[in-house]
């Protein structure tokens, strides 16, 4: 059975991948996310990612602000 903590490490990971893939930053990912009204700071962000616990709606607005219109997700259970 996979944990709530395994799903979280999943979610970081997935946003992880993208932004390197992009090779952006908390900083380069705070003015993206602007550009679509939503506010973050790079310090917010930093505390989301070492949580892990964000929600699917902040992962989709980043997925949406770096330009990710496609995830491919390879599942290890």
């Amino acid at each position: 059975m996979v944990t709530d903590e395994k799903w979280q490490e999943r979610a970081r990971g997935i946003l992880r991948s993208e932004l390197g893939r992009e090779g952006l930053g908390y900083k380069e990912l705070v003015e993206k996310l602007a550009k679509i009204g939503v506010k973050e700071t790079p310090q917010n962000i930093a505390n989301k990612m070492s949580r892990g616990g964000f929600s699917a709606v902040f992962l989709l607005q980043c997925l949406h602000a770096i330009g990710c219109d496609k995830v491919e997700l390879h599942w290890k259970d």
